[in-house]
């Protein structure tokens, strides 16, 4: 189980950051079901996979902080026995899941003020804290149009647009990237998650900064919903182009970096926060 969700974490087949943090969690429980001759080879197996999961991502701030949180929990307890160690590998493994969703269903119910007016949205990327922000808005009665981005080059957004086209009460329109500034003077909000933010700098998907951006010259306002050592990832120039480059080079950034000034509000799990 673990070498599959290296593979799929490798392969952005999970986008959201909360996502990948709870199912690089669960991964860790199969160490659970191995036999080890001493505790010291449990934990040394306990932290190479931890390892390889967190490079699996580097750009996922929650991934690496959740599998530092577990490994360090077992280690520092300095269990006696190897059943011992199983288990307080169990209990980190629940403590953080449960940490994990329920920063995101708080940071979610908290984002239902900034967008329950029947908004015209647009959001970038699949964000599973995007998505239930907006189901917590319809629970409440509302409903939206919602122009999403394909988020090229790995089409992180025809994932959001097919979970919204299941909501009766969404209108969504799956829009190419570089449509956003022609859509932007039709939209109300722009909601999207987020990697982390470092001082003054959201780090989110790429294509987020120019996003931001255009919102901005069209005044409208920008929302991040989510939970807040970034090292962005440079992904594998086959993305964009399969066939060999030839006399020149090809930058696929995972991520970059949109200033908070562009920024309205941020919604995380303990307030909503002005810019």
């Amino acid at each position: 189980m673990i070498d599959e969700t290296v593979e799929e974490i490798s392969e952005m087949q999970t986008h959201s950051s909360s996502v990948v943090a709870v199912k690089a969690a669960q991964a860790l429980r199969d160490l659970t079901d191995r036999e080890y001759p001493t505790v010291e080879d449990y934990l040394r197996s306990l932290d190479r996979n931890s390892s390889a999961l967190r490079r699996a991502n580097p750009s996922h701030a929650s991934l690496h902080t959740t599998q530092h949180r577990i490994v360090n929990t077992v280690s520092d307890a300095e269990p006696d026995d190897v059943a011992t160690a199983k288990e307080l590998t169990d209990e980190a493994i629940d403590d953080v899941i449960d940490s994990v969703e329920s920063s995101k269903d708080r940071a979610a119910a908290r984002a239902v003020s900034e967008i329950a007016d029947d908004d015209v949205l647009l959001t970038h990327d699949f964000s599973s804290t995007v998505l239930a922000a907006i189901d917590d808005a319809i629970e409440a009665g509302h409903s939206f149009e919602v122009y999403v981005t394909e988020s090229r080059p790995r089409f992180l957004g025809r994932k959001m647009t097919r979970h919204l086209s299941e909501r009766d009460e969404i209108d969504v329109t799956l829009i190419v990237d570089s449509a956003a500034g022609h859509f932007m003077s039709q939209v109300d909000r722009v909601l999207v998650g987020m990697d982390c933010i470092v001082d003054d700098t959201l780090y989110n998907r790429i294509g987020t900064y120019p996003i931001a951006t255009a919102a901005a010259d069209n005044d409208v306002p920008v929302t991040v919903v989510g939970a807040a050592a970034f090292e962005n990832e440079n992904r594998s120039p086959s993305e964009v182009l399969r066939e060999p480059a030839e006399g020149f080079q090809v930058a696929n950034p995972a991520y970059d970096a949109t200033p908070t000034h562009l920024l309205d509000t941020v919604v995380t799990d303990d307030g909503v926060h002005e810019y």
